[in-house]
């Protein structure tokens, strides 16, 4: 099933985020799409509110750090980001299938790079800027596609 909304600034993407938190359980595989900029740690941003793990302001990207985890009550997010990742060799070593426990969330930016990645994941969220000029705008398009 695929739904998409569009959202107007930063802080309608974060509360989209709390809101979606309300629909996801785990175990999970989500894959975050998006160019450079399109709004995917800010969406994570309110997923980690809606989950209690982490206030906005704290969660940022891990773009050098690959991995950083948020602890909620009752749930752990991975927010993972594979854009400096190349290889399959490279992705092994990060361990993320030891991550994937029953209370555990894996938000996984650039994932869309590797197969199975691809055929492993529960939902797949694509974030896009909308609008005549994209550079500095705040308007998205976020696509929802669950299976």
């Amino acid at each position: 099933m695929t739904t998409e909304t569009i959202t107007h600034s930063a802080e309608e993407t974060i509360a989209f985020g709390r809101a979606l938190a309300a629909e996801l359980s785990p175990p999970l595989i989500v894959l975050l799409q998006g160019d450079l900029g399109a709004g995917k740690t800010t969406l994570v941003k309110g997923i980690a509110e809606g989950f209690e793990a982490a206030l906005a302001e704290d969660v940022t990207s891990p773009t050098f750090t690959l991995v950083h985890e948020y602890r909620g009550p009752r749930i752990t997010l991975y927010h993972i980001d594979l854009y400096r990742i190349d290889t399959q060799r490279e992705l092994e070593t990060l361990g993320l299938d030891d991550l994937l426990a029953p209370n555990c969330i894996l938000l996984i930016e650039w994932g869309n790079k590797f197969a199975r990645l691809r055929s492993d994941r529960n939902v797949e969220i694509t974030l896009e800027r909308v609008g005549e000029e994209r550079v500095g705008e705040t308007e998205r398009r976020i696509q929802l596609c669950t299976r």
